[in-house]
């Protein structure tokens, strides 16, 4: 465990979308990095889409997914970036449109308002992701300097005519933003070295 101003803290969330599977992968691949991981999942990926123990034991952390009650301590510091992946049709709609009622939407919606880097790995099927609210939801995030990957549709098949879902490059876009993702926040390191604070602190309302 760190403490409360250890750094730098990424926040995993964790979305409902059977690639979840694979997440144990991406909190491998940043704990290589140099960043400590939390975890927080919606409450329907909490219901067998990715192996909660596996993921307890590399975090050393449990994974949230419901609001805390106002008298327990916060369990998680707070966030230096966040990555969503997979990120679903559900979720990048709820959080565009300001519905946090779930703690996963809920800390999205804090982070990108306190001006914290955020990095989506989208997974969504081709028929949901030409609906004009998706569409006018990715044009909304990117304009609050949210930060996409390329889009994912499923698993990848035999054939290789789909990719495989690129869990890594979500923490290439915390510190390379690409230039097609429209209005950036501020940069954070691959590693613990030099992550400077956003906005002067970290931010202390989100959880």
């Amino acid at each position: 465990m760190t403490s409360q101003d250890a750094g730098p803290f990424l926040y995993v969330i964790v979305c409902a979308a059977g690639i979840a599977a694979g997440v144990t992968g991406l909190i491998g691949a940043a704990r290589d990095r140099g960043w400590e991981v939390g975890v927080i999942a919606t409450p329907v990926a909490m219901g067998g889409f990715f192996d909660t123990a596996a993921v307890e034991e590399l975090t050393g952390r449990p994974i949230r997914s419901a609001w805390r009650s106002p008298a327990d301590p916060r369990p998680f510091p707070p966030p230096d970036a966040v990555v969503v992946a997979p990120a679903t049709f559900n979720t990048v709609n709820k959080w565009a449109a300001g519905l946090a009622d779930t703690l996963a939407v809920g800390t999205l919606c804090e982070a990108a308002g306190a001006g914290v880097p955020i990095a989506v790995l989208p997974c969504v099927a081709d028929a949901l992701a030409a609906h004009p609210a998706y569409r006018e939801s990715l044009v909304r995030l990117r304009g609050m300097g949210v930060r996409f990957g390329d889009p994912h549709a499923g698993p990848s098949g035999e054939d290789g005519g789909r990719p495989g879902f690129a869990w890594e490059s979500a923490l290439d876009l915390l510190t390379h933003p690409r230039d097609d993702q429209g209005p950036g926040r501020t940069q954070v390191s691959a590693g613990p070295a030099s992550v400077p604070p956003v906005q002067g602190d970290r931010p202390r309302g989100i959880q």
